[in-house]
């Protein structure tokens, strides 16, 4: 029994020592990896600056699904933060730096654990290479708990390969299944709405869009307005010529609200219109090629369009409902007249010959 309270003992002094030993080390690390990515440059760099999407190909979070996510109301470009938790352990992450297509830097903290993280996108054979690259200090408990582990180089190594890997895989397969189907004429109801509007340059509205429903998302919670149907964007004006737009970010209401002067949100209506449904069922880029579809589908039926009318997509599900961009459904609605009902002719009877009053004696 004596043997086994000394053995017990050296273990326990041993253990102390690793611990103090692995304390007093240097906590500075620096880790690199890379990955070609199948994808065209603009679409990875649109992915990555979004950390809705993270949750899809960060290794870390798909091995752990007890984890939490807080996002903030922005996601999207220089100032976007995320915040996750789980358990006692807990991280944020915010971006500090944006150059479109080109590169990104983050500020990350994780347990004490401080990181400056930059991502660098570049054209290469096959499609982009990107590059990840951190540099920081570790906190006392990572120095410990990596270094049972192998060390925080290894430990972040392997993270950014399997990550790496998994934006490879969503990308190539997520974004590129989609399929488009019109639904044919219907009508949109009237109704209310809280909106938001911003002109820009048409280039500019993909990611406006993204931007300010995130916002107006955070204002319904934050203020706890009953959303009453789903978010969706009117095209108040698309003028390709002079390459500028205008649009408006609306999300319905039930009743009229009002809202406090000098508010970026304002109140407005939904006007009822004749219309020609698209879905769209995939990732958001296909968009383009969905209203194609539904014009060529206006011309060859011989439909007007209704330009006083509401030009409208709706986003029935999206990131925030399904994390996969293979399931989200977008629905266009472009605003056409009726089509006119064509009568039969009326038919004239002509007079009977063989009636008696025509007869001769």
């Amino acid at each position: 029994m004596r043997i086994l309270k000394y053995i017990f003992l050296l273990i326990l002094l041993a253990l102390v020592g690793i611990t103090v030993y692995v304390a007093t080390q240097k906590g500075d690390f620096e880790v690199t990896r890379s990955n070609i990515i199948n994808t065209p440059r603009s679409t990875v760099f649109d992915y990555v600056n979004d950390y809705k999407n993270w949750e899809t190909f960060g290794s870390w979070m798909q091995k752990d699904s007890d984890i939490k996510f807080n996002y903030d109301a922005k996601t999207i470009g220089a100032g976007a933060k995320c915040a996750f938790e789980n358990g006692s352990n807990e991280g944020n992450i915010r971006t500090v730096f944006v150059k479109e297509n080109d590169s990104l830097s983050q500020k990350a903290n994780f347990n004490g654990t401080t990181a400056t993280i930059s991502w660098t996108f570049k054209d290469t054979v096959g499609g982009t290479k990107v590059i990840i690259h951190s540099k920081g200090k570790m906190g006392i408990m990572t120095k410990i708990t990596s270094f049972f582990k192998g060390g925080i180089t290894s430990i972040l190594g392997d993270v950014y390969e399997k990550s790496l890997r998994n934006l490879d895989k969503t990308l190539n397969y997520e974004m590129k299944t989609y399929s488009i189907k019109v639904n044919g004429i219907v009508q949109r109801p009237s109704g209310y709405c809280l909106k938001q509007t911003v002109s820009c340059r048409i280039k500019s509205v993909g990611k406006n869009t993204k931007i300010l429903m995130a916002r107006m998302v955070h204002f319904f919670k934050k203020n706890k307005i009953p959303m009453a149907g789903k978010p969706f964007v009117n095209y108040d004006k698309y003028d390709v010529a002079n390459d500028f737009a205008t649009i408006s970010i609306c999300i319905p209401v039930r009743q009229q609200i009002s809202i406090t002067y000098g508010s970026d949100v304002s109140f407005g209506e939904i006007i009822a219109f004749t219309c020609l449904k698209t879905t769209l069922t995939g990732d958001y880029s296909h968009s383009k090629e969905a209203w194609i579809k539904a014009k060529k589908h206006i011309a060859d039926n011989g439909l007007k369009e209704n330009f006083a009318g509401s030009y409208t997509e709706v986003y029935v599900k999206t990131i925030d409902d399904i994390k996969q961009p293979s399931k989200w459904i977008t629905e266009i609605y472009i605003p056409v007249f009726p089509k006119a009902i064509s009568l039969p002719e009326p038919v004239v009877e002509s007079p009977d010959i063989s009636s008696p009053s025509s007869e001769t004696p």
